[in-house]
């Protein structure tokens, strides 16, 4: 004795089954997650490539300064606020709040036709983790402005001077319009390491 078996058919008018549309839930789930994933990721890859290409800009800006200010060196000497003479160039190895370089320097800039010489009074200082440039707005007898910060970030500096084929860990000139012939300049950056830029420093200036 035989019966007709006849498969149940489920019309697509039914729809998803409970079970067919949690999985499906879950399979849309992960795939959102792996795309917000994948998403961080990129914008903390992004903001890290920023980071280091702004570091990258600091240590070129730093470089373009200094090769600007050093290749104008003068042997032009000052006097501070008391009257007292000046060296013509001061350097102290870079420790901090020390003056690494001071010097004047030539083809100060006046667009606006101030009454003042073309000379102008320039120092760099490590203070905490901030390289500043030190101006001053007159030669002799002046006190500075308010300091310009050209990078941040400074770990350490070392500034090395050389002067007749000898490197100097110190400037002690023998004469006091003495210059050095060139500058090195290390830096250590935060997540860049030990910065190293040689900078000459001046022409003309004397044997």
């Amino acid at each position: 004795m035989t019966a007709d078996f006849t498969p149940v058919r489920r019309s697509a008018e039914h729809g998803f089954t409970l079970v067919e549309l949690m999985i499906s839930l879950l399979i849309f789930g992960m795939l959102a997650a792996a795309g917000v994933g994948l998403l961080a990721f990129s914008v903390r890859a992004q903001e890290a490539t920023q980071e280091r290409l702004d570091e990258v800009a600091s240590i070129r800006r730093v470089g373009a300064i200094m090769t600007s200010d050093l290749a104008q060196a003068s042997q032009r000497m000052v006097r501070d606020t008391s009257g007292v003479r000046m060296v013509a160039f001061t350097g102290e190895g870079g420790a901090p709040g020390g003056v690494a370089l001071g010097f004047v320097r030539r083809g100060w800039s006046n667009g606006g036709s101030a009454a003042r010489a073309s000379l102008q009074r320039v120092e760099y200082r490590l203070v905490e983790d901030r390289l500043e440039r030190q101006t001053w707005p007159m030669l002799d007898g002046a006190e500075p402005v308010r300091p310009a910060i050209v990078m941040r970030g400074i770990t350490a500096m070392t500034v090395r001077y050389r002067r007749k084929g000898e490197w100097r860990d110190r400037w002690d000139p023998e004469r006091p319009d003495a210059m050095p012939d060139a500058v090195e300049v290390v830096l250590d950056v935060e997540r860049l390491g030990s910065i190293r830029q040689l900078f000459v420093a001046g022409t003309g200036n004397g044997p």
